[in-house]
């Protein structure tokens, strides 16, 4: 890795280089094969728009939408264009839905968790009642936030929470109730109609989590898929987030955050006049903000339009359709539920078949899936997050699925050492210490990516040891495994 800050500047085109020779290492960020953290539409000319929208607002700052006209009415346009799709707006049971766009599905989780609070400042200790498949960023939102979280277990066959159990979790001291649409690990939908009746029923604010696959779900509507209610048209929803670069495939990172209306977005806000500098409002976590992304997303949804969303979701939904297909034709694998959304996610039902090392013979052949932990009364899992760009590639993935599970079957299930299992079990995560984990790393073959070096090719024993380690100490284990990897370049 090159010095960041050379004692003599580097040529323009010798930078670019030295960062495309880095990119070679990355996953492939298109052509349908990696089914996890980018979103690839498949749309020619569409990156290169983007990538010019993009440039035309990136020295503009959201700070002051006073200063950047521009960039206020393109946000505006953007939270528009979402308010109508997911329910709200003139003529709707939700006219005055209002909105803030946000810099991913973390910060308007965090955002709708903040309003939530603020606005019952009469609870000393609030609480919010979240699914145990809500997403993480719900914990997140609470850790940072100071806000106890009272997890509510899914049902093992559905996935789903049971809405009694949700009612039932609500207190005197809970501010907010989730729900996903979809979940992230499974992408099925929680029954948020019940959900939001519960919350209002205690008077208590029901926000509906839609930014996986909520920007897809009124088109698989208008293609005919039963698609619960889900959106402003539920009565008792007082919020939803839907990530743009996601399935609106804009680039990193643009979310929006919506409420019902200006009176339950008015806590999202932060001012401060208590000190000599400028007034300071912001309705987002960030203060400066780049126009650059909020500019490529109203770039890239103008540019598809409604009936390039049709086209894109009506490619997507057959894509994974296919790929669920091609799950069923394999002896041992069994889908976790039946696809809903945009995904696809499936188990192992032979024990001589580990998911982990399929994953990784997966790899081997080009595809590029995301292994999910064991949870509770839930299995191992494989997520697909399937793009349309995946929909030319899916008759490929079939013939390669069905070798990858042979050479899995061949290769054997990961064996770790009695001594190593035994410890996962029984050590305390504050007895991890760094140089406990950095000898551990070693012996998974991680050692060579400390400092940024290469990282081993293969994770199914790294993927083994956490799955047999207790929740807290697998949290401890990814913080200090990580921590090995982000080190200075000197």
């Amino acid at each position: 890795m090159n010095e960041a800050l050379p004692e003599q500047g580097v040529p323009a085109g010798q930078v670019l280089d030295e960062i495309r020779a880095l990119r070679a290492g990355d996953r492939p960020t298109h052509g349908g094969r990696l089914f996890a953290y980018v979103y690839d539409p498949a749309v020619p000319g569409l990156d290169e728009l983007a990538a010019s929208a993009h440039a035309l607002s990136a020295h503009v700052n959201g700070l002051d939408p006073t200063a950047f006209p521009s960039l206020l009415a393109m946000e505006n346009a953007l939270v528009g264009a979402a308010a109508k799709l997911l329910g709200g707006g003139p003529g709707t049971t939700a006219p005055d839905v209002v909105g803030s766009v946000t810099s991913g599905g973390t910060e308007s989780l965090i955002l709708a968790v903040k309003a939530a609070r603020d606005a019952r400042p009469d609870i000393e200790r609030p609480r919010i009642v979240v699914p145990v498949s809500g997403h993480a960023a719900f914990a997140k939102a609470a850790h940072y936030l100071g806000i106890a979280l009272d997890l509510v277990p899914v049902d093992p066959s559905t996935l789903r929470p049971a809405p009694e159990a949700v009612a039932a979790a609500i207190g005197p001291d809970t501010v907010l109730v989730v729900a996903s649409a979809p979940s992230y690990a499974h992408g099925v939908v929680d029954p948020v109609e019940a959900i939001a009746a519960a919350a209002a029923a205690a008077g208590v604010r029901c926000h509906v989590d839609a930014c996986f696959g909520g920007w897809t779900l009124p088109w698989l509507r208008r293609l005919g898929e039963p698609v619960p209610a889900f959106d402003f048209s539920v009565p008792g929803v007082t919020s939803i987030s839907v990530d743009l670069h996601k399935y609106a495939y804009a680039p990193k990172g643009v979310s929006v955050l919506l409420h019902r209306d200006a009176a339950l977005r008015a806590p999202q806000y932060f001012a401060y006049a208590d000190w000599p500098g400028y007034g300071m409002i912001n309705p987002v976590i960030t203060s400066t903000r780049s126009g650059g992304p909020i500019a490529a997303a109203y770039a890239t949804l103008r540019h598809i339009g409604d009936d390039g969303y049709l086209e894109l979701v009506g490619r997507t939904r057959d894509a994974v359709r296919a790929l669920a297909d091609a799950v069923r034709g394999v002896d041992g694998l069994e889908l976790m539920a039946e696809p809903e959304s945009t995904v696809v996610c499936f188990t192992s039902t032979d024990p001589g078949l580990d998911l982990f090392v399929l994953v990784d013979e997966l790899t081997a052949r080009g595809w590029h899936t995301q292994p999910q932990l064991s949870y509770a009364e839930l299995p191992a899992s494989v997520h697909l997050t399937v793009t349309a760009s995946v929909a030319p590639r899916v008759a490929e993935f079939g013939p390669d699925l069905h070798d990858a599970v042979a050479a899995a079957r061949a290769a054997g299930p990961v064996a770790l050492p009695d001594d190593l299992l035994a410890l996962a079990g029984a050590l305390p995560p504050d007895a991890l210490t760094p140089e406990l984990v950095a000898g551990l790393a070693a012996g998974l073959g991680l050692g060579s990516g400390t400092g940024g070096g290469p990282l081993p090719d293969r994770a199914a024993t790294v993927n083994r040891l956490l799955d047999a380690a207790p929740v807290r100490l697998r949290e401890k284990l990814l913080v200090e495994f990580v921590s090995l990897l982000q080190r200075p370049s000197y």
